[in-house]
């Protein structure tokens, strides 16, 4: 993943900081957007599906603590790297921000350079899923990712870039039910403005091209694939 394409979620109630720390990191490419309490953090995750958190602890509203908890309760953000940058360093601090769900706790002050190796080295692990993940095998169809392509019992199978994102995020947790809001979300994005009947007709599609049985409607709700 270039660093382009990686978000970084800053959440802060001191502007210096996000100033500083948003700065040197949009500095070495990274898209930066900043929150300035909790309950902000949470709304923000929640629309722009930020690779990395940086989260303060002590904020109004909402701290980070428990904005953490929050964050990772949300199925779309479990993956989602979540680390504290606060002036609380007792061990009890820390303790409780591992407990909430972090995945790294940064004392400040820091400098700039150091925090900006820091974030890279937190961001390794996306390189690291992401070639982890980078073809997944269902019963007998493999989805290779990188390169949009589908083999089904030997047997390539072309899919349009939609339906493919469509037909791999089902297949991403089989048996779970994705409702048609996660899906356009995470498959439209804010790229066009579609509605439910969209997803309807590329679903018919993947029936027709990889099979009836697979795609199961749940009414009301969305749709889930079981293989």
């Amino acid at each position: 993943m270039k660093k382009k394409d990686i978000k970084i979620l800053l959440v802060d109630d001191e502007k210096d900081i996000l100033e500083i720390v948003g700065y040197n990191l949009s500095q070495e490419g990274y898209q930066i957007s900043t929150a300035n309490n909790g309950k902000e953090a949470i709304a923000k995750a929640k629309k722009e599906l930020p690779h990395l958190i940086i989260l303060d602890v002590m904020m109004p509203e909402m701290d980070g603590i428990e904005a953490c908890e929050n964050i990772r309760k949300i199925p779309e953000l479990q993956d989602t790297i979540i680390t504290f940058l606060t002036a609380r360093s007792e061990d009890y601090s820390q303790v409780a921000g591992f407990d909430a769900g972090a995945d790294d706790y940064i004392a400040k002050p820091i400098k700039p350079k150091v925090l900006v190796s820091k974030v890279k080295a937190l961001l390794r692990r996306l390189k690291e899923d992401s070639q982890a993940t980078s073809t997944l095998t269902v019963g007998n169809i493999e989805i290779n990712r990188e390169e949009y392509k589908i083999i089904s019992s030997g047997k390539e199978i072309i899919l349009p870039r939609k339906e493919f994102e469509l037909f791999y995020l089902l297949a991403t947790k089989p048996g779970k039910v994705f409702t048609r809001e996660e899906i356009l979300d995470k498959v439209w994005g804010n790229e066009v403005v579609v509605g439910g009947r969209t997803i309807d007709v590329h679903i018919r599609k993947l029936r027709e091209k990889i099979g009836d049985d697979f795609f199961k409607t749940i009414k009301g709700v969305g749709y889930k694939i079981e293989f």
